[in-house]
C-alpha cells in the first residue's frame, strides 16, 4: 500500500511492517481452533513449548490454564506490535491514514474480544460485535473529513 500512495520510506516501512504483522497475528489468535481443524497451528512452537502447551491441548478444545497464559502472551505481543506501527497514521495521506486507522482498531477491538473471553479462543471464535463494527465504519467514514479521529499512540 505504501508503494501504491507514495508514502515509501526506511521509517514507514518499519511501522507498516508492524501493523501488518500485528493484524495477521490478530487474525490467527482469533482462528486458532477453526486453523486446528485444518491442521494449521500458528502459535510458535517454543512459546507453546514454554508455556506447557501442546498441539493435544489444542485438540481437545479446552482453554486450560496453560493455554490462557499463551493466549495472553501472544495477544500482547500483537498489541505491542499495533502501538508500534500506530505512528505511521500520522505520517501518511489523510485517506491512507484513515484506512490504517480503521485496520488498526480492528485488530486491537479483535484482541479486546479475545480478553474478553478470558483468552478462551478453542470453544468459541471471538468476534467483534455489529454495534462496534459499525462504530468502526463510521468513525472511518467522519475520519475522512475530520482528522482528529485518528488513532494516535496514547489512544489505543
Amino acid at each position: 500500500m505504501l508503494y501504491a500512495c507514495g508514502e515509501v520510506g526506511d521509517e514507514n516501512f518499519c511501522l507498516s511492517d508492524a501493523t501488518c504483522t500485528a493484524l495477521q497475528l490478530a487474525n490467527f489468535w482469533q482462528d486458532v481452533r477453526v486453523d486446528y481443524a485444518k491442521g494449521r497451528v500458528y502459535i510458535p512452537q517454543d512459546d507453546m513449548r514454554r508455556f506447557g502447551v501442546s498441539d493435544e491441548t489444542i485438540a481437545q478444545g479446552i482453554a486450560t490454564p496453560e493455554f490462557r497464559k499463551l493466549m495472553r502472551h501472544e495477544v500482547d505481543s500483537a498489541r505491542s506490535l499495533f502501538e508500534q506501527g500506530l505512528p505511521l497514521i500520522g505520517r501518511v495521506n489523510r485517506d491512507l491514514a484513515v484506512d490504517l486507522d480503521l485496520f488498526s482498531r480492528g485488530g486491537l477491538e479483535i484482541l479486546r474480544a479475545i480478553e474478553r473471553r478470558d483468552y478462551d479462543v478453542l470453544s468459541a471464535r471471538p468476534a467483534i460485535s455489529k454495534s462496534t463494527k459499525l462504530a468502526l465504519a463510521l468513525r472511518a467514514l467522519c475520519g475522512k473529513v475530520l482528522p482528529f479521529l485518528r488513532l494516535h499512540p496514547r489512544s489505543a
